[in-house]
């Protein structure tokens, strides 16, 4: 409570690593995490990956998906697409912060080449 105006005080907004650790899950498997959802606004699949012990949030688009891997398909779903090739989109953010990305790490179509 205010004790000029004697109105209520709104809380202070959460901070960052309060939203991150609300956001991200706990001790859970990271492939195919069960967490990982599809955000129909940015049209992404968000997800998240154990890096060095500490859970990374991730995002992979849906064109990247379907043109990575289904390329011939219609209508696919990208979170079905994203748990038939965890695997895989797991290793890409591993390699992007070993490179020296920052999370979020938001993967591209480039991200998904073979390592060879």
């Amino acid at each position: 409570m205010n004790p000029i105006t004697g109105t209520r005080t709104p809380p202070d907004p959460p901070s960052p690593q309060d939203a991150r650790a609300v956001a991200a899950p706990s001790e859970e498997p990271v492939s195919a995490h069960p967490c990982a959802l599809f955000h129909e606004d940015s049209g992404t699949v968000r997800l998240w990956v154990r890096v060095d012990g500490q859970l990374v949030g991730a995002s992979i688009g849906r064109e990247a998906l379907h043109y990575h891997y289904r390329p011939e398909a219609q209508g696919e779903d990208p979170l079905e697409t994203y748990r038939a090739q965890a695997a895989d989109i797991e290793a890409a953010v591993h390699r992007r912060m070993a490179g020296g990305s920052r999370p979020p790490v938001m993967l591209r179509e480039f991200d998904l080449r073979a390592v060879g």
